[in-house]
């Protein structure tokens, strides 16, 4: 029954079953024939993907040459069916417009993003870190960030054939230039609802 699929945290199950899910109550994800229910975001959960979000969506949701880097969507919790048939529903993510120059629409989005930013759930940390990492690194997927605010570190990866590189790694206290955004200085400790430096 589909009331008691919504109830589990976690259960095998085929990808007709993920979208027999009425699409009002599908807070999930459908990896590796598995159902995942997305973590119920706590409140340093909302404040770092808030962070990332201020941190980048004004510079770069706009079209290039308009006032600002530019050049990008970003967007937040949106379903995305991979190559792989598997369903993601990244905290945060991005598409380059030279890519894709239409905003990506619909549920579910079907054109793979060029950045994701997972930000880590205590109860969803191997999800992030191995199993979504697995995934994004099949469907070459060239930038992924890891925001965790439980040590308030920033893990920024670019995708290369043999697997992801970490190209930097910065935590609270430190300024960034992260990429594929590293036009602009993000202050890793606004992420977690700090005070920009030297404020």
């Amino acid at each position: 029954m589909i009331s008691s699929m919504t109830q589990s945290l976690r259960r095998p199950a085929s990808l007709d079953e993920f979208w027999a899910v009425p699409e009002g109550e599908r807070f999930h994800e459908w990896i590796g024939g598995e159902l995942i229910q997305k973590a119920t975001p706590s409140g340093e959960h909302g404040d770092a993907q808030a962070g990332v979000v201020g941190a980048v969506r004004a510079p770069y949701q706009r079209p290039p040459g308009s006032g600002g880097p530019g050049g990008w969507w970003i967007a937040t919790e949106v379903e995305v069916l991979l190559e792989t048939n598997e369903v993601v529903r990244p905290d945060v993510l991005g598409w380059r417009r030279e890519r894709c120059p239409q905003r990506p629409i619909g549920v579910p989005v079907t054109t793979r993003p060029d950045w994701v930013c997972e930000i880590v759930s205590p109860s969803h940390a191997k999800d992030d870190t191995v199993k979504k990492l697995r995934l994004y690194q099949r469907v070459a997927i060239e930038h992924y960030w890891i925001v965790d605010p439980r040590d308030a570190t920033l893990t920024i990866m670019r995708w290369t054939p043999d697997g992801y590189v970490t190209r930097a790694r910065a935590e609270r206290g430190e300024a960034i230039r992260a990429e594929p955004f590293d036009a602009i200085e993000i202050d890793v400790g606004t992420l977690f609802g700090d005070d920009p430096i030297g404020t």
